[in-house]
């Protein structure tokens, strides 16, 4: 089938293609979700080499279980998840662990339009609420599901998300303060 052919397609579908073994197929689900989920793996704290190297082998794990995705939730969110879990036994794996209090000194930077950095801000959290704060609102894990992740209690996993969070918006919004509002802070 041609790329425009596909390029038109639902996810669903392609992932259906994908598990028939049709690599074009497969070629455009990762053509359309590469960039999210490398942005995702950069925002839990991977270099750019080692989210390029993951986001590959997270790319080959969905297709080789292409046949599982039933398209309940997005094709892009299945393999962020996928992602992330890899980077997170990558991760325990290489036993690299920071303390949990040591946060980036990086500088939060306003473009010309007065937006934001959100990465910049997510690296002036700790490891570990980066990592809570990425897998619930990038990789969308319920909180029950980071605790398992990271074998941390349910409780302190909320806190880590809460307290990033709070971090988040008084970085991005430093009028706000930490009695919070309506805002909302998403990866």
């Amino acid at each position: 089938m041609t790329r425009s052919g596909l390029s038109d397609r639902h996810d669903v579908e392609l992932a259906a293609l994908a598990a028939a073994s049709d690599r074009a197929a497969f070629g455009e689900l990762v053509r359309r979700h590469s960039s999210s989920v490398r942005a995702l793996l950069r925002r839990m704290g991977a270099q750019p080499a080692l989210a390029d190297d993951i986001a590959q082998d997270a790319f080959i794990v969905a297709f080789e279980r292409s046949a599982e995705f039933r398209g309940e939730g997005t094709f892009s969110a299945w393999v962020r998840r996928i992602a992330a879990r890899l980077y997170l036994k990558r991760r325990d794996r290489e036993a690299r662990y920071v303390s949990e209090d040591a946060a980036g000194d990086e500088a939060v930077s306003v473009d010309p339009l007065g937006r934001f950095d959100l990465d910049a801000a997510l690296q002036t959290l700790s490891e570990v609420e980066r990592l809570c704060v990425s897998l619930g609102h990038g990789a969308g894990m319920t909180h029950p599901e980071i605790a398992t992740a990271l074998n941390l209690p349910l409780g302190t996993v909320k806190s880590h998300v809460k307290r990033g969070l709070d971090k988040l918006r008084q970085i991005l919004d430093p009028g706000m303060g930490e009695s919070g509002g309506a805002s909302h802070v998403s990866g």
